[in-house]
């Protein structure tokens, strides 16, 4: 079995070398409410908490948003934390300020250096992705390029060309995200991701969304995804499993396949 790369946060990589780590969402509307998804996940030690911003309702004001990103990590115990604001044509949520705005936010981020990593779609304006490469280098952060499909799966050579872009334009980590409409759609991404594996040179992220692609999130590390998203208090896309669960699962399917 090939080599899976592992995410790395300035230079270490997350998990202590035992893959998937597993990435939990917050999804408050406020401060307030983001603090306590934050006490409740941190006791179940997830690897990542991922900040899914398109929920808060102060995501225009860069102020606030730096503020509680920093309340999160003091919260956190440690555990790094990814800023997501999600697009609305990916699957996020609307959002009441245009794209130039997004951007300071992620930028205003970086330089405050208040999170590890952030996350931009590949659909994004090629200039507004370069900004965020630069400003992200800059400052230590990381950035996962990233994209989502919620209608279907695309052929093979689609998802091997976004696989592709992400190193292209200089990702840290590469990301693929899709709807299945049958097992043949989960087995394309697993294939997908098992091609990337060999030809890509970055970590990646793939899954299958929905109830059927939840097998994905269990043995996508196998094809060589690096990170597994889990319920910690609320879910942020279909199909994710609550962190035990999941994290009982990766443990047996671990054992048989490595023997560890």
């Amino acid at each position: 079995m090939n080599q899976t790369k592992p995410i790395q946060i300035q230079g270490k990589p997350l998990g202590g070398g035992a893959l998937p780590i597993i990435i939990t969402p917050l999804v408050g509307k406020t401060t307030p409410a983001i603090l306590e998804e934050v006490a409740a996940i941190v006791p179940k030690r997830p690897d990542l908490l991922e900040w899914r911003i398109d929920f808060f309702g102060g995501i225009g004001d860069s102020l606030a948003v730096i503020e509680t990103a920093q309340a999160i990590r003091r919260a956190a115990g440690g555990i790094p934390v990814l800023l997501t604001r999600r697009n609305a044509t990916e699957g996020g949520e609307p959002i009441a300020i245009a794209e130039a705005a997004v951007v300071e936010m992620y930028a205003a981020a970086c330089q405050a250096r208040c999170v590890e990593m952030i996350d931009y779609e590949l659909s994004n304006a090629p200039d507004d992705l370069r900004r965020l490469r630069e400003v992200s280098v800059a400052n230590g952060i990381g950035l996962i390029m990233s994209y989502h499909n919620f209608q279907m799966t695309p052929d093979a050579a689609t998802l091997d060309s976004k696989f592709a872009d992400a190193q292209r334009l200089g990702a840290d980590v590469a990301k693929v995200a899709v709807m299945p409409k049958d097992v043949q759609d989960v087995l394309a991404l697993l294939a997908a991701t098992d091609r990337a594996r060999q030809t890509i040179q970055l970590p990646l992220i793939s899954m299958s969304m929905g109830g059927i692609g939840s097998l994905s999130r269990i043995m996508g590390w196998v094809y060589g995804s690096a990170a597994t998203f889990a319920v910690g208090k609320s879910s942020s896309a279909p199909g994710q499993i609550a962190i035990e669960d999941l994290r009982a699962t990766l443990a047996t399917v671990r054992k048989a396949v490595t023997g560890q």
